[in-house]
């Protein structure tokens, strides 16, 4: 029989990036059953209370409490489990000038007590992030507001502040920026270079960084905006921003622009910037115009790899060679060995623009397409609900991981979702990311493949075959390395796709031929 263990740290704060990873890695300590950190805020304690973890005691808990809840296996140290979990919380404060440790507890005094620092990282709950962003702006530093939940108008009021003062406000919920190399959040290692990145999509610009980097190309910077900043309420601030700032910027050349369907009047004010930008600029934004991009003098990428592409040469790199899948060929081989009534593909997706770009290339096909991030409300699944037809789930939507780390942090719902999917005697194949570098689980494939494992051993039993389909996103130069990774799929008999485009051909392949 389990045991629950509830301790609440008054007034002791972590950030949620933080917090996210110790949950992580307390769940997957040996005798753990479930593993909770976080602060005590209303949502975090809905979230117990809708597991059945939430006692008087955590109730109790303010915001700046934290609440650690272990629910142990039966006959497992507890006490010595609490003490691993205390480990993992200990983090490493920044030296001071005499040799000492100083944490600072504010955002002005550490904007004092570093010297030259000019980037602040807010991962804080959402109901306190402006605040402190607006903290950070008015002490000079530019803002990456990792966290989510923040109201668009104060998005708004903050944007607009950070450009008055010539500074950057990226966010909310932006997930991903390369600085100077260094990347931040969910960031890749990629190599230095000329092409510069301005994206409303954390995955979409992470995708486009580590293909630019296949390709033999490097990054000078990558901008990210939050995923609002194209809506027609924020206007398109930071967007406009980013792209002068990489004009500007003598260690770029080409420009390259990110983003799901933007709103059309932000759109065009965009595409004016790219007319005025005197650089190359090629533009993918999802589900686009190529008449509008090339009538504002910009380059039209139907996708992400193409993007890359265009990127590469004309930034005068001489692009690597890569091996492209015949899809339709590939396509034909999968369903020449599916059973009767398998017509389905179902995808199970951490990162949202890779969830997009598949799914945009099955509904182009003129199939319906099912997800929990689609435009069209009569095709749209409430997060948790059961897969109809062709289904695409974006695990990294708010629905998903509110009160909940991202799942490129902690996948835990999406494993149990791909043997859901693996029972249903209609599905063909299973479709899905990995996505590798800082920030990101330290194992995404390792974790995952028990899961595939089972799924494909259900269907065998079941007389079917069942296809899973996985792309890597990554580079050499991470850790673990993509080439790490691919090899243990491939070794598990998934089919390994080398970009997100080609993960939509692919997916389109199977699906019109699976139905046909």
């Amino acid at each position: 029989m389990s045991t629950t263990t509830a301790v609440v740290r008054k007034n002791t704060y972590f950030d949620s990036v933080s917090l996210m990873s110790v949950s992580t890695k307390a769940n997957a300590l040996d005798g753990v059953e479930q593993a909770f950190t976080a602060m005590g805020t209303e949502m975090n304690k809905g979230v117990l209370d809708n597991l059945g973890l939430l006692t008087e005691e955590l109730r109790a808990a303010e915001s700046g409490d934290l609440m650690v809840v272990l629910v142990a296996e039966d006959g497992a140290d507890t006490d010595a489990l609490l003490a691993e979990i205390e480990g993992l919380l200990t983090r490493k404060a920044p030296a001071s000038a005499d040799g000492g440790q100083v944490t600072y507890r504010t955002v002005t005094s550490a904007a004092e007590g570093v010297p030259g620092a000019n980037l602040a990282v807010i991962a804080v709950n959402g109901a306190y992030a402006a605040r402190e962003a607006r903290k950070a702006l008015e002490s000079g530093l530019h803002v990456m507001m990792f966290s989510d939940n923040v109201a668009v108008e104060d998005e708004i009021a903050l944007k607009q502040l950070a450009h008055e003062k010539g500074l950057f406000m990226m966010g909310p919920d932006c997930g991903t920026a390369i600085v100077n190399n260094v990347a931040l959040c969910f960031g890749n290692k990629v190599r230095p270079g000329t092409i510069g990145i301005v994206a409303a999509s954390g995955t979409g610009s992470q995708e486009v960084s580590v293909r630019v980097h296949a390709l033999g190309g490097g990054v000078s910077q990558l901008i990210g905006t939050g995923g609002r900043d194209l809506s027609e309420q924020v206007g398109g601030i930071m967007m406009v921003d980013g792209i002068r700032a990489l004009a500007a910027d003598p260690a770029t050349d080409v420009i390259v622009l990110v983003s799901k369907p933007p709103a059309p009047s932000v759109e065009k004010k965009v595409l004016a910037e790219v007319a005025a930008a005197g650089k190359p600029v090629v533009v993918w934004f999802i589900d686009g115009s190529e008449e509008a991009v090339t009538a504002a003098g910009g380059h039209f990428a139907a996708g992400s790899l193409q993007a890359a592409q265009q990127a590469v040469e004309l930034a005068g790199v001489a692009p690597a060679p890569t091996e492209d899948l015949d899809a339709a060929a590939a396509a034909d081989a999968v369903v020449a060995r599916l059973a009767d009534g398998q017509k389905y593909v179902r995808g199970l997706f951490c990162g949202g623009t890779l969830c997009d770009e598949t799914m945009y290339a099955v509904r182009d096909a003129g199939l319906d397409v099912f997800s929990n991030i689609q435009k069209n409300a009569d095709f749209r699944l409430p997060a948790g609900s059961a897969s109809r037809g062709h289904t695409f789930l974006d695990f990294g939507d708010d629905d998903f991981t509110n009160g909940r780390p991202h799942p490129m942090i902690d996948p835990a719902l999406r494993i149990e979702r791909i043997v859901e999917e693996a029972k249903d005697p209609e599905v063909a194949a299973l479709v899905m990311d990995f996505v590798l570098g800082f920030g990101s689980h330290e194992d995404p494939v390792g974790t995952t493949l028990p899961a595939i494992e089972e799924g494909q051993r259900i269907a065998r039993e079941a007389g079917r075959h069942l296809e899973v389909v996985a792309y890597v996103l990554g580079t050499d130069l991470d850790t673990p390395s993509v080439a790490a990774q691919t090899a243990a799929l491939r070794a598990a008999g998934v089919t390994v796709t080398l970009s997100s485009t080609e993960t939509g051909q692919f997916a389109r392949e199977i699906a019109k031929k699976a139905q046909a």
